[in-house]
């Protein structure tokens, strides 16, 4: 092609995403909210702030040892079967496991004093017996977001002799004293006050925290957003993690001044003597296998703040990814159908006959 032809070509290509981009700007506009989480399931247990969903198997044979989900406490599960296509969920169901999912809706009034110990020493095990009843199967395994990976090592540490054999924890932050910014804040809040006047510390304020961390994000987005709007793919993709980060929950005043002084604060849980409902939380009793991924550009769980894990549990079976990509990226990006999923299909197949 001469260079004259080229430039034809590339001009046309301009025009063309051009006018696309205004029309399917227009058509974005009116359009009502993206739809979420349409992986069919059936909610099995419901206890206030808490619910556990079992999604419906696709393969005739499925792994012996299910999987359930933890979701991190800030934020809807749905997040893992985003959309047809961008689902762990969805993977890991076409791959032959029996999955089950914690989620959390925004706690009520009187559910404001509810403490770090509820999580830890309730939901789970609660959801755990739910899973073993449901699926008549005594074995578990379990996959965390977040601080919902705070919440399974909690767990696992103070509960040995549980049915847990396998566990994921994905962007866990152990060293919370690395978490920079929120760690910063946390040291100049008086969360003590704050808990008091609200009695549930509003969703605004929580997701006012994300954002500030990176004050540009959401206008880069709109800008990403109107370059791309031609592309219907893309532009679906941001409207569904648009719609997730819109729907960050409110947390039990409680349990919010639990995680900040114990966990933030203290950093206990690195230091090894948290104490939770009576039990000294030691890593080092974590003993099932366990698999560790983080992102190495997670600005909300840092990599400092990650790392560590591997090297505080007890356990002899370990492996640690670590991926390029972000705090949410790295659950339903393109490198997470790439290379995440696979990973931790394969890594809990082994471990789930």
């Amino acid at each position: 092609m001469s260079e004259q032809a080229q430039m034809i070509s590339q001009m046309r290509d301009l025009m063309d995403k051009t006018l696309q981009r205004s029309m399917k700007g227009f058509e974005y506009i009116r359009s009502s909210a993206t739809q979420v989480g349409l992986t069919p399931k059936e909610l099995i247990y419901h206890d206030g702030t808490l619910k556990l969903y079992h999604y419906y198997p696709v393969e005739d044979e499925v792994y012996r040892i299910p999987v359930m989900i933890v979701m991190a406490t800030t934020n809807k599960g749905y997040l893992f079967g985003l959309r047809p296509g961008q689902s762990i969920v969805e993977y890991l169901l076409n791959n032959g496991f029996d999955v089950y999912m914690v989620d959390w809706d925004p706690p009520t009034m009187a559910e404001k004093n509810l403490a770090l110990a509820d999580y830890t020493h309730r939901f789970l095990p609660d959801c755990v017996n739910e899973v073993q009843k449901h699926s008549g199967i005594e074995d578990i395994n379990i996959l965390a977001y977040c601080m919902g990976g705070v919440l399974s090592l909690i767990y696992a540490a103070t509960h040995q002799d549980g049915p847990l054999r396998n566990l994921v924890c994905l962007t866990t932050p152990i060293n919370q004293h690395e978490m920079g910014l929120f760690h910063l804040w946390s040291s100049e809040m008086d969360v003590d006050t704050l808990v008091d006047a609200m009695g549930v510390i509003p969703a605004e304020f929580i997701a006012s925290s994300f954002e500030m961390l990176r004050p540009a994000q959401k206008t880069a987005g709109r800008l990403r957003l109107w370059d791309q709007m031609w592309n219907d793919d893309f532009v679906k993709s941001y409207q569904a993690f648009n719609r997730w980060g819109d729907e960050t929950l409110p947390l039990a005043g409680q349990y919010f001044k639990d995680s900040t002084n114990e966990l933030m604060l203290g950093n206990k849980l690195f230091k090894g003597n948290l104490m939770v409902n009576g039990d000294k939380v030691n890593l080092k009793n974590v003993t099932v296998p366990i698999m560790a991924v983080m992102a190495e550009h997670d600005h909300i769980a840092t990599y400092g703040a990650t790392k560590p894990l591997l090297d505080l549990v007890g356990s002899e079976d370990k492996r640690e990814l670590v991926l390029k990509g972000g705090h949410v990226s790295l659950i339903a990006g393109p490198n997470a159908a790439r290379r995440m999923w696979p990973a931790v299909n394969e890594w809990l197949g082994e471990r789930s006959v």
